[in-house]
């Protein structure tokens, strides 16, 4: 199936697949959010008016985060979930998936869960594990966590493993559907480029997919958030009862 202007299939899929996209008299809108490549840079180094920061802080103040270091990594997350739904999503639905350059991709880091995306151009790219993994974690993932890092001392193993844990949930929702609706030959692509990028090298010792399941070997910390526990995937089969740090990987 070629790849529709509007990206149309995906939107079945649910809040984290579907994708905004500019309609062919308005490929310059909306100016006035960032492109995500701008998010990772150093456009506004003062700190207040970054992208990022802007981000950190909104879901600081939803979660009531005691530490910005929490807020940091639950914002990666759900960022790289969005990534990763719309190109998994692409890949098992189209067999192609649209090109995820972040100078094409504005965001709104003002908006709510999950991440308001708005791909400005759609050019077909390959569907192929090495593209996808290119697409999100090479020019997005990687990137982001630079960025989270220097301005958050976010731990390195965690973002990898929040990377992996946003993919495998991805997979996850996505073979549900396919599931449900007769679709086992998308959940077979799904199942097959899920386990073949969380062989890469950057993925490889965060957790262990079994079937659709994944059990990571670090933290994102969202148990330190008042009255939460852990997720379903955590390392941890009940919240700490007291940890200064959680592992990171």
């Amino acid at each position: 199936m070629d790849l529709d202007p509007e990206l149309a299939a995906l939107r079945p899929l649910g809040g984290f697949f579907a994708l905004r996209t500019a309609p062919p008299a308005a490929r310059e809108a909306p100016p006035s959010l960032p492109t995500l490549a701008e998010a990772y840079g150093d456009a506004s180094p003062d700190g207040d008016g970054h992208p990022l920061t802007l981000r950190v802080r909104k879901v600081a103040l939803a979660l009531r985060a005691p530490e910005t270091r929490i807020a940091a990594s639950v914002a990666q997350q759900g960022l790289a979930a969005r990534l990763w739904s719309v190109a998994l999503g692409c890949a098992a639905l189209y067999g192609s998936l649209p090109d995820l350059d972040p100078r094409l991709l504005r965001w709104d880091p003002r908006g709510s869960a999950p991440d308001d995306l708005w791909l400005t151009e759609v050019h077909a790219r390959p569907g192929d594990a090495a593209t996808l993994t290119d697409a999100v974690l090479h020019a997005h993932l990687e990137p982001l966590a630079e960025a989270l890092r220097s301005r958050h001392s976010v731990a390195p193993g965690l973002l990898r493993g929040n990377a992996a844990s946003a993919l495998a949930g991805a997979a996850r929702q996505l073979d549900r559907w396919a599931r449900g609706h007769g679709r086992t030959d998308v959940s077979a692509r799904c199942g097959a480029l899920t386990a073949q990028i969380l062989a890469h090298p950057l993925l490889a010792a965060t957790g262990t997919l079994t079937g659709t399941a994944f059990r990571r070997r670090s933290c994102c910390l969202y148990y330190r958030v008042p009255g939460a526990g852990v997720c379903g995937d955590c390392c941890f089969a009940r919240p700490p009862r007291s940890s200064p740090r959680a592992p990171s990987g």
